[in-house]
């Protein structure tokens, strides 16, 4: 029997269990130490990042940068839609309401034009929104420029969900570098992990200091415990930060990895009709975490589903296209601004958009087998649609 192939499995590089060791060895089993310490520096002088505090996750991350931001219990949050529902949690935990934003067709992301017209509404009602949450997908920056102009000319702070996008850049900054706050996943299927993990990033020390404080049950400084306001406990351990340590220093490896995977589909599945690859915007460098495409049943001959099944019966994980949230049960009655009139490409994507075995410790043999596998299927509907 085949093997499985993952969608996206862990990568270890071989040196974590010295991090660990030295953990053990030195008895920082706590979610405080070296380890720590030195990824938080580590991390924020690769990214370019003033500084940055390690957390239990990249959700943890992103509710204490809507924290920090003061929003609260009525207040609008803008978010992408097309993003998995950790994006927009934690705007609910803090009973605010999101508000949706389409992506746009060049890079899948926040549509800048959907944007505008979401703060032009808002500016009519009265009611600005406290932060915009712009999710980078599947590695690919957004539009940045015209993304950070129209935050700025409205005074909203932003919001980087780089969850995805570690090692990614957009015209030479380090995605999740360019908003006010930036947030990394370590979780086990990124591009580098801890197992479990995330960091908030930013220029504001002062910010990071205090997200620091709320992450350990904000615990005031005094001889017992005293409590002045309402804390998490969301700080790293210091034997996961070690194994973050030891991913951090092959992350370029991992994106040159996942690219390489990317570039081998684009070129083996280049003559096949209705198939289209996630752009890459000019002045842009996409870690491409996940490869993902859409297929145009009535060009390919198979839908999304059809190919989504015709790999699990070989062992091939692959998946759909995040859902948009603004279809989800969960977010039933929020508002949502599209790309332009009558025009979803959110909506689309989901309907045509699907993510392939991408991880960087996939085998050539292991994409040749998910390549044929590809090849196999349209051949077959092909066949059986000319004999029809």
């Amino acid at each position: 029997m085949n093997r499985t192939i993952y969608l996206s499995p862990p990568h270890m590089s071989g040196k974590e269990q010295t991090y660990i060791e030295e953990a053990f060895r030195t008895n920082w089993i706590a979610p405080l130490g070296p380890n720590v310490d030195a990824f938080e520096r580590e991390l924020a002088g690769w990214a370019g990042a003033e500084g940055a505090a390690a957390l239990s996750s990249g959700t943890a991350a992103l509710h204490l940068a809507l924290k920090l931001l003061g929003v609260g219990r009525g207040d609008l949050v803008f978010c992408s839609t097309l993003t998995f529902v950790a994006s927009a949690n934690p705007i609910r935990y803090e009973g605010a309401e999101p508000v949706f934003i389409d992506s746009e067709p060049d890079t899948w992301n926040m549509s800048p034009q959907g944007l505008e017209t979401a703060f032009v509404n808002a500016a009519l009602e009265g009611r600005l929104p406290k932060a915009v949450i712009v999710v980078h997908l599947y590695g690919q920056s957004a539009k940045m420029d015209e993304i950070l102009q129209i935050c700025g000319r409205f005074g909203v702070p932003l919001i980087e969900d780089a969850a995805e996008s570690l090692g990614s850049s957009y015209k030479g900054r380090m995605s999740g570098t360019m908003g006010d706050f930036g947030i990394y996943s370590f979780n086990g299927n990124k591009i580098i992990t801890t197992s479990g993990g995330g960091m908030l990033v930013s220029d504001d020390k002062a910010m990071l200091e205090k997200a620091r404080f709320l992450a350990q049950q904000a615990r005031d400084p005094a001889p017992h415990y005293q409590h002045s306001e309402a804390g998490y406990n969301y700080r790293l351990s210091n034997v996961l930060a070690g194994i973050g340590r030891a991913q951090l220093q092959v992350l370029e490896q991992r994106v040159e990895a996942r690219r390489a995977v990317f570039e081998r589909y684009r070129e083996a599945l280049a003559d096949l009709p209705g198939l289209a690859f996630m752009p890459e915007l000019p002045e842009t460098r996409s870690n491409r975490w996940l490869t993902a495409l859409t297929i145009e049943e009535a060009e390919a001959g198979f839908s999304v589903k059809m190919l989504l099944d015709w790999l699990a019966d070989e062992q091939i994980e692959a998946r759909p296209v995040w859902k948009p949230l603004h279809l989800q049960p969960l977010f039933e009655g929020c508002r949502y601004y599209a790309h332009a009139r009558e025009e979803s490409v959110s909506e689309e994507l989901f309907r045509t958009g699907i993510c392939l075995p991408s991880g960087s410790n996939l085998t050539l043999e292991e994409q040749e087998r998910v390549i044929g596998r590809i090849r196999s299927l349209c051949a077959l509907r092909n066949r059986t649609i000319r004999l029809a």
